[in-house]
């Protein structure tokens, strides 16, 4: 129903139903952010104070309720919930990642004891097949990334319609964030992971150079081990495969304003950081782990926005209220958010520039 040339919107939550007025300067914005992991669903509906990407004044409703696709989103939403559904494996695979770090130690102590070699060799296949596995789903993530993004930056309505019309794909994309900035953080303080993957391809290059028919027998070739290298190099490699994946997408799409992708999120950024920074809508979380959640999307959408705008993050023009949301995560508890913080320091794009601010530098600073 239209009012004044304007849309009527009717929401209903726990029994109340209000009427709005839609105009240039208010917009209501649903969306659900569901934790992955536990998938607890987070309640209440929180009006968020904020600016628009059009740099007007607007509200946001975010309800973290449950959000279900509609019939135009389905097709693509039923694709991407299979990635997400094996991203909850991927995240307990990695957790109880424990290495052949014992067995390694044995075989370079002891390198003519061929029983102790076999052993070793026994421990670590195994470990590589699982970080094959991790690897080969990033590529899968990164399609996944490909068709949200297609999905909710197409040129039919704009980012903050898409958002608000296909809520449930915007939950899809904000647990994508959340999923690579967890996968990130557990990476990182397991140096199981890069010993176990070098002992590997030490060891395959000596049965080439000793005439073993390893690889034959092995599921990760040299090829692979190769590609996988340069994925596990990466401090960040998930983050470094959706920063990539994202700035293909605004490269390949020459016919989309490149607005239309860094207002998604950048409007993602900003409803995060008001949500945490607001005492009055963070008490209403029903789950302390939305506050991760939060953290974790609200970052991932940073980096990827610093990388595709071509000014970036740090700038004065950014839609992004940078000193805002380091703020936001220096008031975490320190332990809780240094993984997200060093993410900021060492995986965007422009914050060395010279058209960051000197305070903006210094917030980021290693204390």
């Amino acid at each position: 129903m239209r009012v004044g040339g304007c849309k009527r919107v009717a929401i209903s939550y726990s029994g109340i139903h209000s009427t709005r007025i839609l105009n240039c300067s208010r917009i209501y914005l649903n969306i659900l952010l569901v934790q992955s992991g536990s998938l607890s669903i987070m309640g209440n509906l929180i009006k968020v104070l904020t600016r628009d990407i059009d740099n007007n004044a607007g509200n946001f409703f975010l309800d973290f309720e449950n959000a279900k696709p509609t019939e135009a989103e389905r097709q693509q939403w039923e694709q991407v919930n299979k990635v997400l559904l094996e991203a909850l494996a991927i995240l307990d695979d990695l957790q109880s990642y424990r290495g052949a770090g014992e067995e390694i130690r044995q075989a370079i102590q002891n390198p003519s004891v061929d029983q102790v070699q076999e052993r070793a060799w026994a421990a670590v296949v195994p470990l590589v097949g699982k970080l094959k596995k991790f690897y080969e789903f990033s590529l899968r993530l990164e399609g996944s990334l490909h068709g949200l993004l297609k999905s909710l930056t197409s040129a039919r309505c704009s980012p903050t319609q898409h958002l608000e019309q296909e809520q449930a794909l915007a939950r899809q994309f904000a647990e994508i964030l959340h999923f690579t900035l967890r996968f990130d953080e557990l990476k990182m303080t397991n140096p199981a992971i890069q010993n176990d993957f070098s002992y590997y391809r030490r060891t395959l290059s000596r049965m080439r150079i000793n005439n073993v028919a390893a690889e034959e027998q092995n599921e990760v070739n040299n090829e692979l081990a190769n590609r996988m290298s340069l994925f596990y190099a990466n401090a960040t490699p998930m983050l470094k495969t959706l920063s990539d994946a994202t700035t293909k997408f605004v490269s390949d799409n020459t016919d989309l304003p490149i607005e239309n992708t860094t207002d998604c999120l950048s409007t993602m950024a900003s409803v995060c950081k008001v949500m945490l920074e607001t005492p009055e809508y963070r008490s209403r979380f029903a789950n302390e782990d939305t506050v991760s959640f939060c953290l974790r999307v609200m970052v991932g959408v940073i980096i990827l926005y610093d990388y595709v705008h071509p000014a970036g993050a740090f700038t004065r023009s950014s839609k992004i209220d940078m000193k805002g949301c380091i703020k936001v995560l220096k008031d975490q508890p320190p332990s809780s958010v240094e993984g997200l913080l060093n993410a900021l320091r060492y995986t965007t794009k422009h914050l060395n520039d010279e058209t960051t601010s000197k305070q903006i530098k210094n917030m980021l600073q290693v204390n």
